[in-house]
């Protein structure tokens, strides 16, 4: 009888260890029934691929995976229709959304670093609507007038000003996000989050002295997640940045004494 309490008791421990350095998600996605979705890693070099699950017949899938280390995980509908978890240990992280629009729909609770990423793409995607919003005026001022005339040039002025506004909305937003959460692993999104397809909201190509919040993001890890593999990634590619600026600046040096000689 002892012998069996002492397998029990270790099963049970062995069990609540697995779970402790485990997290789940539970799904639910609207309009997937007996559909495919897919699991990877965001390691910190390439996404790793995980698992492929089908969904059930109400659109319901359950996954758990062990967690050596605070990281980032997609859940893929296609490979640009996808939402973006940060699970820690023991998380059970609860996930709702659209099959065809996941990315615009989803809500998740059960996990702070996952809900600080929907907080943050559900602002982008507002972002994403207001900047269809202004091509499309666009378009039809350009279809309207011609693309050569004054009438449209001077629309042009108009849509090009409603989009700087939204772009500082955005870019104001992310800095005051990567503020707010200094420490967190969730930082490193925030710092490469773009505005539509192409423009970096935190553009060091145009304003180099916003290195500054990548400095801060890097902080804030080193400080909270000192051995995480995001945070010396990350440091390394830091070091890099400035190594190149170091060396923009002085090529920029060097053609001023040119010019003036």
């Amino acid at each position: 009888m002892k012998y069996t309490n002492i397998l029990i008791a270790v099963a049970l421990l062995f069990f609540a260890s697995c779970h402790k350095n485990s997290f789940t998600i539970d799904g639910t996605i609207s309009g997937g029934a007996g559909k495919t979705i897919y699991i990877e890693e965001l390691t910190p070099t390439e996404p790793l691929f995980l698992d492929s699950i089908r969904l059930d017949a109400d659109g319901h899938f359950s996954y758990t995976a062990e967690i050596p280390y605070a990281t980032f995980y997609n859940v893929h509908v296609t490979p640009t229709n996808y939402v973006m978890l940060q699970p820690e240990a023991g998380d059970k992280i609860v996930l709702t959304g659209d099959y065809d629009n996941l990315e615009g729909t989803y809500e998740v609770r059960g996990s702070q670093g996952s809900m600080l990423l929907w907080q943050l793409q559900s602002y982008s995607n507002m972002g994403s609507e207001r900047l269809k919003e202004i091509v499309d005026i666009d378009q039809e001022n350009r279809q309207r007038y011609g693309e050569d005339t004054k009438e449209y040039k001077a629309a042009k002025q108009y849509t090009d000003s409603l989009y700087f506004d939204a772009y500082t909305e955005q870019s104001e937003y992310v800095k005051k996000f990567i503020e707010q959460n200094e420490g967190s692993l969730v930082t490193l999104i925030a710092l490469y989050k773009p505005f539509g397809a192409r423009h970096a909201l935190i553009d060091i190509d145009r304003d180099p002295s916003l290195l500054s919040y990548y400095d801060s993001v890097l902080d804030g890890l080193k400080a909270s997640l000192p051995d995480n593999p995001h945070t010396i990634h990350f440091e390394n590619s830091v070091a890099y940045l400035h190594h190149q600026y170091e060396l923009y600046q002085q090529r920029q040096q060097a053609e001023v004494v040119v010019e003036q000689e």
